[in-house]
């Protein structure tokens, strides 16, 4: 069973993401306040459970939580300030989203910026230990999934209700043969060096 707080007695929200190192879409991030009784046994890192885990995790989360808030930034905002920039910046959408101020944020992770005057601690591979962090990263990997899912019907030759935009062989493969699309990351290496690459 994962730790329920970092601080008890007062107001604490989880913050994970979802996405950094995929060629394509957006990085999603969510921020989750649980009640200090909750408790599931399934309730785990995001990448430590199946994809049917997590979809049922997340209906629980949902209605089980204080206070819950997912968010994004899109490829553009993604090459425009960098992944990891976009990364926090998702997470700061997250948390404005909340219907009750925390008074202390977890972020799942070693870097953040601050958020208001609130305090936080960053801990790296928290949603492997507090129960906060690994709910917000259940939440933003299946709203990404779904996202993904969603945009793969406009462009299904790059296999993302598969792959969630991650590079497996056959999206790169997809990559050198069609080009990129603009959900594509230009920011990134989305081929090897040797392969010349066009945007759609």
């Amino acid at each position: 069973m994962l730790k329920s707080t970092y601080h008890k007695g007062q107001i604490e929200a989880g913050c994970d993401e979802a996405g950094r190192g995929c060629l394509a879409g957006p990085v999603f991030a969510a921020a989750v306040i649980l009640p200090p009784d909750f408790r599931n046994p399934l309730l785990d890192d995001s990448k430590k459970l199946s994809a049917k885990q997590r979809n049922e995790l997340r209906p629980i989360i949902e209605t089980g939580c204080i206070s819950f808030g997912v968010a994004w930034a899109d490829q553009s905002e993604i090459d425009d300030i960098n992944i990891l920039n976009a990364s926090i910046l998702a997470m700061h959408r997250a948390l404005e989203k909340l219907e009750n101020q925390p008074g202390f944020i977890l972020v799942d992770g070693n870097r953040f910026h601050p958020y208001h005057d609130i305090a936080y601690k960053t801990i790296v591979k928290g949603d492997g230990i507090y129960m906060n962090i690994a709910a917000a990263s259940v939440l933003a990997k299946t709203y990404r999934d779904e996202y993904m899912t969603l945009i793969d019907q406009d462009y299904p030759e790059y296999g993302w209700a598969k792959n969630k935009g991650y590079p497996t062989t056959a999206h790169r493969q997809a990559i050198r043969k069609l080009g990129a699309t603009p959900h594509h990351r230009k920011s990134f290496t989305l081929l090897p060096p040797q392969y010349r690459l066009e945007f759609k």
